[in-house]
C-alpha cells in the first residue's frame, strides 16, 4: 500500500513542501531515498522505539519511502514523526484519511514524546500558502507557527496525540494567539534603560543620534569608559519593529531555532555581540548547507562589535559588501540563498594596545606610532561604512555618585520616532531607502543642501582639520538626521558643527 504524508525543509528563510511517499510490498527490508542526510537515516530507530514504547511497530515487511523532491538534500531529525505516521497508515495500523491534508514536523523522543524543531515560522507560512488544513508540530513550537493568521496549528507533546487524532477523531487543542497583543508586549519596559547611564550626556546624545538615522558608530575610548554599556541600551532608543520588521526578524530566528519555547512573535529588537574569536562563516552565514550568521542574526536590530581590532582582518572584510547592500547572498554549486541582514553596526575600540590615549596621566600609555599600527588593523574602506566616530572618556567620581537618574529610554525613543517618521515621510517613494544612513549620492545632494554660511562652515573645516572626503557625504548625512530630531527643514550651521564632531578618526592629528 501507498500512503503519502507531507513535511518541509527550509533552504535560506523559505520553506518548500516535502511529500514523504511510504509504499509497503512484499519481503524484508527498510529503504530511504531522497537524499536524506544521517539524522534522518538514523530515525528509524528512534521511531521503531517511540512505536514500541506506544503499542505499535514497523512491521517486518519491505518499506521503501521516497522524500520528494528527490534531488533536494533534506536535514535534520524533524521529520521523524511525518515519516512514523507514514509507516502507520501504510501499514494499516491505524486509519488517516485525512492525513495528506496536513504538514506534520517532529523530533521523537524514544518514548514517542515531541521535541522542537527549527523553521516551523516560515514552515507553517508555506503551508498556508499551499492550502493546508492545519500544522502538527511540538508544542513548544505551536506559538512561533501560529503567528500565520487564519490558520489552523496544533501543538502536540507525543505521537499518541497525533494518533488519537487521526485514527479515532480525538480532538487536538488549536493554538491561538493575538498577533498584536504579542507585539505590544513588553515594548515599554526594556531590559537595558539609558536611565542607567551616569553621565556620558555627550555620548547619549550621540547615540541618539546614530539610533535617528540608522547611522553606524564606533566608540573610541579607554577600558571602563562605559563602551558597552551604552551600545547595549542602543536597542531600547530604537523605534518600535513594525509588524513586517517583527515577521521578518522571527522567520530568521525561526530558522536557526533561536525562538524561545513557547514565544510568539519577537517584539525586541534583536542584539548581538559576537566574541572577536567569530570565523566570516559564523558571522556572515554560510556552511556546506548555509545557515544564517551573525549580521543575519542582527536583521532589523543592532550588531555590536567589542574590541573591532582584534577580530581578524578577512572577517570585518567580508561585512563590506552586506553593509551596503544590507543583503547576504551565499552560492553553492546547486542553490543560492539570501539572507537579509540591515543592522545598525555598533563598534567599540580601544585607543591603542594599552587600552589608553597618548596621555602622560594614563596608567600606562602607548606611543603615537604604537596607537597608529592598532588603529590600522580596522581598514579604510570599513571606516568609511562607519558614519559616526565619537572618543569616550572616563566618568569622574562625582557622576558616578550622583543619586540622580539620566533621562529614560522611552523619553529618548519619542524622539527618535518622530525623526524617523519624517524620514519615511521624505523616502515615501523610494523602496530601497527608509532612514538617513541609507542616502546614496543622488539623495543627498537633493534633501541635504546647505545656504552660504553652512557651506563656508565645512569648508573650513575640512581644509583645517584636514578631514578626508569621504567624511564629506557622512557629515551631510549625520547633520541631515540632526536637524530632523529638532523638527527642522533645513540644515543649518549648528547642525554641521555638531556632525564635523562625530569624525574623530578623520582628523589629521588626532593621534597627538
Amino acid at each position: 500500500m501507498l500512503k503519502k504524508v507531507f513535511g518541509s525543509a527550509v533552504f535560506g528563510v523559505e520553506a518548500t513542501t516535502i511529500t514523504v511517499e511510504v509504499n509497503v510490498d512484499k519481503g524484508v527490508g527498510y529503504h530511504l531515498v531522497g537524499l536524506p542526510d544521517n539524522a534522518i537515516k538514523e530515525s528509524n530507530f528512534r521511531i521503531a522505539a517511540a512505536l514500541q514504547n506506544n503499542g505499535f511497530k514497523i512491521p517486518g515487511k519491505k518499506i521503501i519511502i521516497n522524500m520528494s523532491p528527490a534531488d533536494l538534500r533534506k536535514e535534520g531529525s524533524a521529520y521523524d514523526l511525518t515519516l512514523a505516521m507514514g509507516i502507520l497508515t501504510a501499514t494499516n495500523q491505524i486509519k488517516a484519511d485525512d492525513l495528506e491534508n496536513y504538514v506534520i514536523m517532529g523530533e521523537l523522543s524514544l518514548d514517542g514524546t515531541l521535541q522542537p524543531i527549527k523553521g516551523a515560522l516560515p514552515i507553517a507560512i508555506k503551508a498556508h500558502e499551499e492550502g493546508f488544513k492545519g500544522f502538527i508540530l511540538p508544542s513548544q513550537n505551536a506559538k512561533e507557527a501560529a503567528i500565520v493568521s487564519g490558520f489552523n496549528v496544533y501543538g502536540v507533546d507525543n505521537i499518541t496525540q497525533v494518533i488519537n487524532y487521526f485514527d479515532k477523531g480525538e480532538a487536538l487543542e488549536q493554538t491561538i494567539i493575538d498577533v498584536k497583543e504579542e507585539f505590544n508586549k513588553s515594548l515599554n519596559f526594556p531590559e537595558f534603560d539609558f536611565a542607567d547611564v551616569k553621565g556620558q550626556e555627550g555620548i547619549k546624545r550621540c547615540m541618539e543620534i546614530a539610533a535617528a538615522g540608522g547611522h553606524n558608530i564606533i566608540l573610541i575610548g579607554p577600558p571602563g569608559a562605559g563602551k558597552t554599556m551604552l551600545a547595549k541600551r542602543l536597542p531600547s532608543i530604537l523605534p518600535p519593529m513594525t509588524l513586517q520588521e517583527a515577521l521578518e526578524t522571527t522567520k530568521i530566528h525561526s530558522v536557526v531555532g533561536r525562538v524561545k519555547e513557547n514565544t510568539g512573535l519577537m517584539a525586541q529588537r534583536p542584539f548581538r555581540s559576537p566574541h572577536h574569536t567569530i570565523s566570516n562563516v559564523a558571522l556572515v552565514g554560510g556552511g556546506s548547507y548555509p545557515q544564517p550568521g551573525e549580521i543575519s542574526m542582527s536583521h532589523n536590530g543592532v550588531l555590536f562589535l567589542d574590541e573591532l581590532p582584534e577580530f581578524k582582518r578577512d572577517v570585518l572584510e567580508v561585512m563590506r559588501q552586506p553593509l551596503e547592500d544590507r543583503e547576504v547572498t551565499i552560492s553553492r554549486a546547486k542553490f543560492t540563498v539570501t539572507y537579509p541582514c540591515s543592522f545598525m553596526l555598533v563598534a567599540s575600540m580601544n585607543p591603542s594596545p594599552s587600552g589608553y590615549f597618548n596621555d602622560p596621566s594614563a596608567p600606562v600609555t602607548s606611543s603615537p606610532a604604537e596607537m597608529q599600527r592598532y588603529l590600522s588593523k580596522v581598514s579604510g574602506p570599513l571606516l568609511d561604512r562607519i558614519d559616526i566616530h565619537i572618543e569616550v572618556t572616563p566618568v569622574p567620581f562625582e557622576k558616578l555618585s550622583d543619586e540622580r537618574k539620566g533621562e529614560g529610554s522611552i523619553d529618548i525613543r519619542k524622539r527618535v520616532t518622530e525623526a524617523r517618521e519624517r524620514q519615511t515621510d521624505r523616502f515615501v517613494e523610494s523602496e530601497s531607502v527608509h532612514y538617513n544612513a541609507q542616502m546614496n549620492v543622488k539623495q543627498i545632494r537633493k534633501h541635504c543642501r546647505l545656504d552660504d554660511t553652512s557651506k563656508e562652515l565645512l569648508k573650513t573645516a575640512m581644509e583645517r582639520l584636514n578631514l578626508s572626503a569621504r567624511a564629506y557625504d557622512r557629515i551631510l548625512k549625520v547633520s541631515r538626521t540632526i536637524a530632523d530630531l529638532e523638527a527642522s527643514p533645513h540644515i543649518n550651521g549648528s547642525h554641521i558643527s555638531e556632525a564635523i564632531q562625530y569624525r574623530s578618526l578623520d582628523r589629521d592629528g588626532w593621534l597627538g
